[in-house]
Formats: C-alpha cells, structure tokens, sequence
C-alpha cells in the first residue's frame, strides 16, 4: 500500500466518520441538509465520498452534530485537507472514472469479470490503444494516448514494487474477450502471451467461461468488486458506465454480487483449462 495520500480513500472514510456521527445525534440527511439550508442531495454525496468535502463543510457539520471534543475536529478537519490533494491521475487532466482509480491504487484484492475485453491492469499498450480509439470514436490521437497513458500507469499495481503490489487479482473473463481480435492479430498474440505470463503468478487467477457454457449469470453485465486492507472501509462494487460510473457498498449489495462472482468462478474453466484454451487460441493469431 502506498505511503502517499489517497484522496479518494480519504473521502471514503471522511465520509463514512461523517455519516457516523449523524446516525449518533439521531439525525435524518434531510434535516442536516435544513439546518445548514443545502441540498439533501449535497449531504449524501459528502456521505458517500463522491465529492471533495471542504474544511468549512466539516466545521459546520461538526457544530450540528454537536462534536466539542477538539482532537476530532482537527482529525476530520486534517481528512478533509487530504481529502482534496490530487492522485498521481490527475495529472492527466479530466479522467471520467478517477474515483475508481483512487480505489483501485488502495483496493488489497480485485475480483473482475469482463465480457467485451481484456481488463486494464492486463492490457498491454498496444491493445490499449486499439481499444481506447475503438471504444471512443470521437477522441483525438492526444486523448487517446493520455488514456493510455493512464491505464498503463495503473498497472504498477501488478508490476510495481512489493509495497504497492496488488496483493490478489482474480479475473473472469468470457471467451470471446480472447477471440476479438482487437487491433491485430500480432497484438492479439502478443496480449494473449502478456496474460498467460500474468497467469503464473502467484497471486493471480484467471479463468475463462467457455462458449460451450451457454447462458450464465455473467451475461447481465461486467463488474469488479474491490476489497480494502482496513477493516473500516467496505468492499465496492465497482459498474463502469458510459457517461456515469456506478458504485454499490452496502452489505446486501456486496452479498449479492459476491455470490454470483462465486457463480462465474464456478461455471468457468479451471485455472489449468483456461491457460490451455489461453494458448491455443493465442496460436491461431500467430498464422
């Protein structure tokens, strides 16, 4: 886990400790949202980490609560300065789902499931750019690098030093992310090989639904769901959308879609059986 300050997990739990204390005084988000004369809607985004929360917003919220002990002023008070630091991400300008990547460069294990292609932190640059100008039609040769760039920079978490290194990724993917020829064939060659090498590590899996399954829960959409190494921050379900990202932590939620991750885990190929299909597939790219 990086020493650095993750300002998105900062929100998280500045805004987990916030909803905390409401739910302590007895408190509705709207009659908070009355007191203060914001929107109800201003509060729950506070609450749930999707917006930067200012030292100002945690004194007012600190005085309706009631809070008079001084040593939790100034911890909420030095979360929220965090809170609004810049990631490394955002050097590269407006990046629609930075929050996922704020909880990606913290997430201790990864569970994912894609349908359509290979996952970022698998993709080599080549495939990344292939799917990035397929997938956004409109962007223009320096938009399309900088999400590349992008993608290529989180990868640190597999590739990166022991201290950041993502501690397990496990990844399910459909069968025809392998037979999509994005880009090329000799890119398809060359991604396919990049994952068979990803296979053998250690701490990550990867395994295939093959079309002979038929129907399975996977076909309802792709997801991830993200796990934190401390306890106080709850696993996200993670939804990537076209104009909107969508994420889910409520423990019924997490339930129900840890469930059918068992269920994808169950109706693939074993881990042996998916880097043979891997590599026999990977061969048909090389004629």
């Amino acid at each position: 886990m990086s020493a650095s300050v993750n300002p998105t997990v900062r929100r998280r739990r500045l805004g987990a400790e916030l909803r905390r204390l409401r739910e302590l005084k007895g408190m509705t988000a709207e009659e908070v949202a009355g007191r203060l004369m914001v929107s109800q809607s201003k509060i729950s985004r506070l609450e749930n980490g999707r917006r930067s929360i200012s030292q100002r917003d945690v004194r007012d919220l600190c005085d309706v609560y009631a809070v008079e002990d001084e040593r939790i002023r100034a911890g909420l008070m030095e979360m929220a300065r965090e809170s609004r630091q810049r990631g490394w991400w955002h050097e590269f300008g407006d990046i629609p789902y930075s929050v996922y990547i704020g909880l990606e460069a913290e997430a201790s294990s990864i569970r994912a499931y894609e349908s359509s292609f290979v996952p970022g932190l698998m993709q080599t640059r080549e495939y990344a750019e292939a799917v990035v100008a397929g997938t956004f039609p409109d962007y223009d040769a320096q938009a399309v690098k900088r999400r590349v760039e992008v993608r290529v920079k989180r990868q640190h978490r597999i590739d990166g030093d022991d201290e950041d290194r993502l501690g397990s990724l496990w990844v399910v993917i459909d069968e025809a992310v392998l037979r999509r020829e994005v880009g090329s064939k000799a890119v398809m060659a060359d991604q396919l090989a990049r994952m068979l090498s990803l296979s053998e590590r250690p701490n990550i899996n990867l395994q295939v639904i093959p079309f002979s399954h038929g129907a399975h829960p996977g076909m309802t959409g792709t997801f991830s769901l993200m796990e934190f190494p401390e306890s106080a921050d709850s696993t996200v379900v993670y939804f990537e959308g076209v104009t909107s990202d969508l994420y889910l932590e409520k423990e019924a939620d997490v339930r129900r879609y840890t469930n059918l991750y068992d269920h994808l885990r169950a109706a693939a190929l074993s881990v042996a059986d998916s880097r043979a299909l891997i590599h026999t597939i990977a061969e048909g790219f090389h004629e």
